[in-house]
């Protein structure tokens, strides 16, 4: 595949689920992988559940630390939807999403930890603001 810098997002060569169903594990064909946890999946979902429909309605979920993925679902040739063991099964992981998620997971973390104090909640205890 001819690919223009910059212009292409880099494919994935490989998506594989952990054994524990805790991560995700991604392989792209620019030679960065990404472990992506399931925790950090299910609270950044791309879904409108958790986004919204505009950055006034996204929502901070928490009590997910432990959660798991139960499948991985093709979609198309440019994403996956993710099955949590929540139930949440609404996201759509397109190849861009995860590459960005994986390339920024440290600081969406953060700022994930940042929002679960700010809004007082927890990553043990389920609650949605």
């Amino acid at each position: 595949m001819l690919r223009v810098p910059n212009l292409t997002p880099a494919w994935p060569l490989e998506i594989r689920l952990a054994k524990g169903r805790r991560a995700l594990h991604v392989t792209f064909d620019d030679g960065k992988a990404f472990s992506l946890s399931a925790e950090l999946l299910r609270v950044t979902s791309p879904s409108a559940e958790v986004q919204g429909h505009s950055e006034a309605q996204r929502k901070t979920v928490g009590g997910k630390r432990n959660v798991m993925m139960l499948t991985i679902d093709p979609v198309g040739n440019y994403a996956v939807r993710i099955g949590f063991d929540d139930m949440h099964t609404t996201g759509i992981y397109s190849w861009a999403f995860l590459y960005d998620l994986g390339s920024n997971a440290e600081r969406r973390f953060q700022d994930y930890l940042d929002d679960l104090q700010a809004k007082g909640l927890d990553r043990d205890k389920p609650g949605m603001r």
